[in-house]
């Protein structure tokens, strides 16, 4: 059977999904860079760290948990250590690893800002939306995140 191209129909809906939603992102991760100082990949370390036993992750458990490729999680954890949100410490018994460590300053920074960015999800995403239609979009998303390959 001949692969089946999108319509023309089909495309536009495509391209007008993903330009909302990369609008959207922009301007929640602009709201929160202006608002609070940490970028959006500031925010998602946080918050998995925060989720953590004991704060803390081996970095390829965060990079798996925040779906990160392995090289741009090491330079993003780097800037994070220099402003001091995180620290990586050795792995006693494996040379390999180490621990990523919510440090104070980053669960300071993470709770200030979780408000801030809280805001702007409900004023730009879910005061957009009737509560059908953010059920329609948890419908969607499922139905997406389901039928992509290795979920």
């Amino acid at each position: 059977m001949p692969r089946r191209l999108p319509t023309s129909a089909e495309l536009r809906v495509w391209r007008d999904f993903i330009e909302t939603v990369e609008a959207l992102r922009g301007v929640v991760a602009g709201r929160l860079q202006t608002e609070t100082g940490l970028s959006p990949g500031d925010y998602t370390v946080l918050l998995a760290l925060t989720e953590a036993p004991q704060t803390r992750l081996r970095p390829s458990d965060l990079a798996v948990a925040i779906g990160w490729e392995r090289s741009r999680l090491s330079h993003h954890l780097g800037r994070m250590e220099r402003r001091g949100l995180i620290r990586r410490e050795g792995f006693s018994g494996d040379s390999r690893g180490a621990f990523v460590v919510l440090e104070e300053a980053g669960s300071t920074a993470f709770h200030s800002a979780t408000v801030p960015h809280l805001t702007a999800v409900r004023e730009l995403f879910v005061d957009a939306l009737t509560p059908d239609q953010l059920n329609a979009v948890a419908l969607i998303s499922g139905a997406l995140r389901d039928h992509l390959p290795d979920h």
